[in-house]
């Protein structure tokens, strides 16, 4: 093992313990970091140490996103790849091992700037009704689950590794009732459950046949075991189809749909913050972005003089 292989053990660490980031970016990052070193390895010529990361200069850098675009990835995946980089350099800065200078220096691609694409009321409803997938061949439980957890994405705003994180004794039980929900970076926060997702909830444990523990997970799948997001997002696509909508409605459009309608019937924007767990209001205001341009699209379809 190399100074730089032991070192990188170090950082992933610190990002574990005190950054507390989530375990799929922590997956993220050290896969990033080991593209880079095997990258280097052709580079330099040999495995890379520390001494060689630091009297890597900007062009270095360059080359390593170059040959990472010819491989196909993309801009996003290109960002996160020198955000990465940069922290390890950052780390390494304060521990005297390395200099962040030619990490800094680099510049990352543009991103183009997507809104989210949130569903119409009519059509987030329509997702979260057991009712609407009555035609499958599932059982009954099956289509009460997907529809209860469906509801905790759009009346909740929750991301779906959240409400499939939910235990068991969390189960809200009556209206008025509130979830504890453990977001991105271990933030901790409260969000209200409408009557109508509590109903879901009660229907789902009801028909589900199997014993759910008080400690285990709420939402199980077929044979009882905790249940995959790939189940949910399947059960969205198959929505699609059914009620005609677009590829952009996935069960993160429901979170996203959450935010948009709630804006659109006056929401307090720091209230929408806290209830979706953001930690800046920045990521939050991209709403109100949302709201912005469908006024101006319902505008440019209904006012007589409009485009004239």
């Amino acid at each position: 093992m190399t100074d730089f292989d032991s070192f990188r053990r170090e950082w992933l660490s610190h990002l574990s313990a005190e950054r507390r980031l989530s375990p799929k970016t922590l997956e993220a990052y050290g896969r990033d970091l080991g593209q880079f070193a095997a990258f280097l390895t052709g580079h330099l010529g040999g495995a890379p140490s520390l001494a060689d990361i630091a009297g890597l200069k900007p062009a270095d850098l360059r080359a390593f996103l170059g040959q990472r675009r010819r491989d196909g990835v993309g801009n996003r995946t290109l960002m996160r790849q020198l955000a990465a980089l940069r922290s390890f350099a950052r780390f390494g800065e304060r521990s005297g091992k390395l200099t962040a200078a030619a990490f800094a220096a680099t510049r990352g691609p543009r991103l183009g700037k997507s809104l989210p694409r949130p569903l119409e009321p009519s059509a987030a409803r329509a997702v979260t009704q057991a009712d609407t997938r009555a035609g499958e061949e599932r059982e009954p439980w099956i289509l009460a689950r997907d529809a209860a957890v469906l509801g905790l994405l759009y009346g909740s705003g929750l991301r779906i590794s959240e409400a499939l994180s939910l235990s068991r004794a969390q189960a809200p039980r009556q209206a008025g009732d509130t979830l504890t929900v453990i977001g991105k970076g271990n933030k901790t926060r409260m969000v209200p459950v409408l009557p109508v997702v509590v109903g879901a909830i009660a229907e789902y444990l009801e028909l589900c046949p199997w014993r759910l523990p008080p400690d285990g997970p709420l939402f199980v799948g077929a044979k009882g075991g905790p249940l995959s997001p790939r189940i949910i997002q399947l059960a969205v696509e198959s929505l699609r189809g059914a009620l005609g909508l677009p590829s952009s409605a996935t069960p993160h459009s429901l979170r996203h749909s959450f935010a948009t309608h709630l804006l659109g019937r006056g929401g307090d924007l720091r209230a929408i913050q806290e209830l979706l767990g953001h930690a800046s209001l920045s990521t939050t205001q991209i709403y109100t972005r949302i709201d912005s341009a469908r006024l101006m699209a319902a505008y440019d379809a209904a006012h007589p003089r409009a485009g004239r």
